[in-house]
């Protein structure tokens, strides 16, 4: 479980403020089940984890596209399994697909993914500009 603290009460309006309201978008249709979703804001960079077990690193499709960002994953039926006689028959995994409007702030060429133990991560980081400036001092003539 991912646990972020934050000390100001000012961050939910300011999250409103940098993504777009389509940030948390969408589905790709409304019989699929998005993921969870987590949004994790550092001084470097953003984290993306969506809570998607039970898949592989090859199901997952990420691109992007002018400042969209789209991860989906598709249903990739197994023909042995469909043979079999079932009598029951729970597991299933759902295609997906969500899409989000990055802001200006992040380096879109420097994106990088990462799926372990049922968490896709994706790490974007902000742009050079878009980081804290260091505390300068500034002298009297």
């Amino acid at each position: 479980m991912s646990i972020v603290k934050r000390n100001d009460l000012l961050f939910p309006s300011l999250m409103n403020e940098i993504f777009k309201p389509d940030w948390f978008g969408g589905i790709d249709n409304a019989t699929h089940a998005a993921p969870s979703i987590n949004i994790i804001e550092n001084e470097k960079d953003f984290e993306l984890e969506l809570s998607v077990p039970g898949r592989a690193k090859e199901d997952f499709v990420i691109a992007l596209d002018d400042n969209v960002l789209t991860v989906s994953a598709e249903v990739k039926v197994q023909k042995e399994k469909e043979a079999l006689n079932f009598t029951r028959r729970e597991f299933t995994i759902n295609s997906f697909k969500r899409v989000f409007t990055l802001p200006d702030t992040v380096n879109a060429e420097e994106i990088n993914a990462d799926y372990v133990n049922g968490v896709l991560k994706l790490v974007l980081p902000k742009k050079d500009e878009a980081l804290p400036k260091p505390k300068r001092m500034i002298s009297l003539n």
